[in-house]
């Protein structure tokens, strides 16, 4: 995947995350793709401990791994945040 496409589905993922964990007054575009570009890399993790692929590409798998992942990170961050 190229820059432009991680930038996009760490956007999106991040997007779909901070909606689902509460978060979306706060976050801002930046958040969320920073978040969703982390939430790839742990769904990634994650994943592919269980002997599952990871990101696979920009598709609709990805953005369900890297939301999972981001998902992940939120609630963390929500636990030392409030």
């Amino acid at each position: 995947m190229g820059f432009f496409s991680w930038i996009i589905l760490g956007g999106l993922a991040g997007w779909l995350a901070s909606m689902l964990t509460k978060n979306n007054e706060k976050m801002g575009l930046i958040k969320n793709i920073v978040v969703g570009i982390l939430g790839a890399m742990i769904g990634g993790f994650v994943f592919g401990f269980f002997g599952t692929t990871g990101v696979t590409g920009f598709n609709l798998w990805s953005i369900f791994v890297a939301s999972v992942g981001a998902v992940i990170l939120l609630v963390i961050i929500n636990l030392f945040t409030k």
